[in-house]
């Protein structure tokens, strides 16, 4: 089998592994933020402050809505990796057949469940009146994307598995490109306002997860399955949702807590619920590093385990560690004295530009708690144990 473009981390220097599948994921998470960043500054700069406010009221909920999707592909990438480091080659093809079941159906349910329910949720965060139907716009829109997130996450999460992180990169670049350019044309050209920032997100989404199925039946030999190997298997898929459901779990317990703490701060009116939009976009990218490393440290646990190499594993994770530190010397030091320079990026007034640099000091000092919680909670993910993971990181 052709396997130019996977990596066998069995084998060699863990750290070598971990940081070269960790900077495509990490330049991919990037660009991800950077077109969350261009919705905010496009509707910030160019719509005004309140239909900001009715974007950023929306990432926790949408958030929560994606979390099963993403939940699920981790777990499917999870055994899909077990079985690319066991060396059994027909199992990998039988978790990828079921992979799509799995990931599409859940995917139309949590889409329809997020287009009924946008409005209750919606009230329930005590989202004012004057953006509510900006509000309830964006989420019902975005909510349609659920289903290209599921299946380009399903696709990425398997490249990933069998050690290719730098494919998914390169599809995140384009979608980033197209959405940039969407949403310039639909808010300055077509005057579609907050639809037009919101359905630039879910083009370009449906774009790269279409390219990224493409790519993947073209140059991944995974992907050439049999009708056999497209049957249901109803061991996979329960031990997709035994493994992929604690994380959704606990991603969806991380949404729910940013959801109540968002309904805090729409008591404060717009110039908190700005400022709150802005900060969290922030330490969302400083985040970045911490995500690409976990990610990059699940695949490796993941093959390391299916190849039975406790040892490689141990490695794995006192390195990361390491990695997450010295990232923190550099990281905390900018945020904290610079954090007012960063938020004017966004927005022109100085009432939020002063609480945002207030409000960055206090998460900086966060950062190296936070980023110690990324480690071993990847490797028990990786291992398989997502279950124990969900208890810790909930």
């Amino acid at each position: 089998m052709n396997t130019k473009n996977m990596t066998d981390m069995t084998v060699g220097s863990p750290t070598k592994h971990i940081l070269q599948f960790a900077w495509p994921l990490l330049l991919g998470n990037l660009f991800q933020q950077f077109y969350n960043m261009v919705d905010s500054i496009v509707v910030g700069k160019f719509v005004g402050a309140d239909a900001l406010a009715a974007v950023g009221t929306c990432g926790s909920t949408s958030f929560l809505f994606f979390s099963l999707s993403a939940g699920l592909a981790m777990g499917i990438g999870v055994i899909v990796s077990q079985y690319y480091g066991a060396r059994d080659e027909e199992r990998v093809k039988a978790a990828i057949g079921n992979a799509f079941y799995v990931l599409v159906c859940a995917a139309i349910v949590v889409s329809i469940l997020g287009t009924v329910l946008a409005p209750s949720v919606l009230r329930l965060l005590q989202t004012p009146e004057n953006i509510m139907p900006d509000a309830v716009t964006y989420l019902r829109t975005t909510c349609i994307g659920i289903i290209a997130i599921a299946v380009y996450n399903g696709i990425a999460s398997i490249l990933r598995a069998l050690g290719d992180s730098k494919t998914p990169l390169v599809f995140l670049i384009i979608a980033s490109i197209i959405n940039v350019v969407l949403d310039l044309v639909f808010v300055l050209v077509f005057h579609w306002d907050v639809f037009g920032v919101a359905f630039a997100t879910v083009l370009s989404q449906f774009i790269c997860a279409i390219a990224g199925l493409i790519y993947a039946y073209i140059k991944i030999p995974y992907f050439h399955l049999t009708k056999e190997q497209l049957k249901p298997e109803r061991y996979i898929i329960i031990n997709s949702f035994k493994l992929g459901v604690p994380v959704a779990f606990q991603n969806s317990m991380i949404a729910i807590s940013c959801m109540v703490l968002q309904g805090v701060v729409n008591g404060f009116g717009e110039t908190v619920m700005a400022t709150y939009t802005i900060t969290g976009r922030i330490d969302q990218i400083v985040q970045q590093p911490y995500g690409s490393i976990s990610m990059a440290l699940t695949t490796y646990a993941g093959q390391n385990i299916g190849s039975n190499k406790i040892d490689r594993v141990k490695q794995g994770y006192r390195q990361s560690m390491l990695m997450i530190f010295l990232f923190n010397l550099v990281m905390i030091p900018i945020i904290y004295f610079g954090g007012a320079y960063i938020v004017n990026a966004f927005v022109d007034d100085p009432a939020v530009i002063k609480m945002g640099a207030d409000a960055l000091k206090i998460t900086s000092i966060c950062y190296l708690g936070l980023g110690m919680i990324y480690v071993p909670r990847a490797v028990l993910n990786g291992c398989g144990d997502t279950g124990f993971s969900m208890i810790t990181g909930a």
